[in-house]
């Protein structure tokens, strides 16, 4: 989620957006999004990870890269698609005109920055973070 808030910080700092409850209401949607993407990583990496100790009983440093680089490469295409889904759907809002656009420009705004960031560092980053994390948990 603060991967997520970051770049809705940064986007809506860019379009130089006041804080607004719309810009709260697009922030509450995009950690919705942001933590339901993070909660795929990690429960993909864990179920890699129970593979690979159900085969050898035990799990070394190397198992353990091996089960999150699985683990992460199989969620690479839904969380893509999803983020695309939802920026590419929210674009037409920012740049858009008319009865209420301004409306919703400050709750599409936070949704289009975060979701950039967070499929990024998602997809990079919180893997990294949870391999080092397991490895100093499994005690090695």
């Amino acid at each position: 989620i603060p991967f997520a808030l970051v770049g809705g910080i940064w986007l809506v700092y860019l379009l130089g957006y006041n804080l607004s409850v719309a810009i709260v209401v697009g922030f509450i949607a995009l950690a919705g999004v942001a933590a339901e993407i993070g909660v795929l990583v990690l429960t993909f990496i864990d179920q890699e990870l129970e593979k690979e100790e159900a085969k050898t009983g035990n799990l070394n440093p190397s198992q353990i890269l091996e089960a999150v680089h699985r683990g992460t490469a199989e969620r690479v295409r839904p969380i893509v698609m999803t983020a695309a889904a939802i920026v590419i759907g929210l674009l037409p809002i920012i740049w858009g005109g008319g009865t209420g656009s301004q409306v919703m420009q400050r709750i599409a705004a936070p949704m289009v920055g975060g979701m950039i960031t967070t499929t990024l560092l998602c997809l990079l980053v919180l893997p990294v973070i949870y391999a080092i994390y397991l490895k100093f948990a499994k005690g090695r």
